[in-house]
């Protein structure tokens, strides 16, 4: 038996080394600040979708981003910043997924979504063209998506319209849910493989952490990127209001229930730091593992990794 074995190939980690180097290299011509922050945090996350692990003393959880110690640097005036290291989620095996994996953040201070899913783009296409791949860019709205590919207006149609496009759908599903089914299964999953996709104006009922558009309160400043099929980054333009993002971490809280997951406890820390005065920046979470994927034009994550997690699933 070989158990044993590396589940990647010699020269798939020389060329993950080389990808990391090159994000190094990326950011430091760019004057952005490398950071390093706990992975065990306290509190953990409260969004619906995602299932923090948490340690077995029950002292606290795994992160599954650097994304609240990073604020709380900015917050404390720190100034633009990133991360590579390892981030964690439960349930997460497949594919695409696995319950470790490695994430790279960063933070701009004074800029707006677009300018950040520029740079996005360009560490992107840097990354590819590495292995002979180049990619068209496409920006379109979240909305623009549904009315090419569904012909509906998604922030408008009503449940019975999305329940008939979505027939497929596993039952019980929200209208979110259904928005969400319909997007990975019809639009994304269309996206062609040549291209970069930027989908952006995501509804508001999906801002997460982005603050909503000043024009158009009905969708939030906030971003995604595909290359081909496969979705690498989420950023936002990020919310400042400390009293917003705990009205949106107790909704997450009540969504929770209605499902019968567990509550999970809010993380007043990163309250607090954006009470204090958290600067206008946007930031970005990327993929390293789903990037190298789309460099090497692997079809399994567990193929980038150098060995399985051994978290027990």
């Amino acid at each position: 038996m070989n158990s044993w074995h590396p589940t990647a190939a010699t020269a798939t980690l020389q060329r993950r080394a080389e990808l990391i180097a090159g994000i190094r290299s990326f950011f430091a011509d760019r004057g952005v600040t490398e950071v390093t922050t706990p992975v065990i945090t306290g509190n953990g996350v409260t969004d619906p979708n995602i299932a923090s692990i948490e340690l077995a003393n029950g002292s606290g959880y795994l992160r599954t981003s650097p994304e609240y110690w990073h604020k709380r640097l900015l917050a404390a005036g720190f100034g633009d910043l990133y991360e590579l290291g390892p981030a964690f989620r439960d349930g997460e095996s497949g594919r695409l997924h696995q319950a470790e994996f490695t994430l790279l953040e960063w933070y701009r201070c004074d800029w707006g979504w677009r300018q950040l899913a520029d740079e996005v783009v360009a560490l992107i296409r840097r990354t590819l063209a590495r292995s002979g791949n180049e990619l068209s860019i496409r920006y379109i709205s979240w909305n623009d998506c549904f009315r090419e590919s569904l012909g509906v207006n998604g922030l408008t149609a009503d449940d019975q319209e999305l329940r008939r496009l979505a027939a497929d759908a596993p039952s019980g599903c929200s209208r979110d849910m259904l928005l969400d089914f319909l997007f990975a299964t019809r639009i994304q999953a269309s996206f062609p493989d040549d291209r970069i996709t930027v989908v952006y104006d995501y509804p508001a009922a999906q801002a997460a952490l982005a603050r909503l558009n000043p024009a158009d309160p009905a969708v939030a400043e906030r971003f995604e990127v595909f290359a081909g099929t496969l979705e690498l980054a989420n950023g936002y333009h990020e919310l400042q209001d400390a009293r917003e993002q705990l009205a949106r971490f107790e909704q997450d809280n009540r969504i929770r229930a209605e499902l019968n997951r567990r509550e999970m406890p809010i993380d007043h820390d990163l309250l607090a730091a954006l009470e204090s005065g958290l600067p206008d920046c946007s930031g970005v979470a990327l993929g390293v593992d789903r990037l190298l994927m789309a460099a090497l034009g692997a079809a399994n994550i567990i193929e980038m990794l150098p060995f399985r997690p051994g978290y027990r699933q």
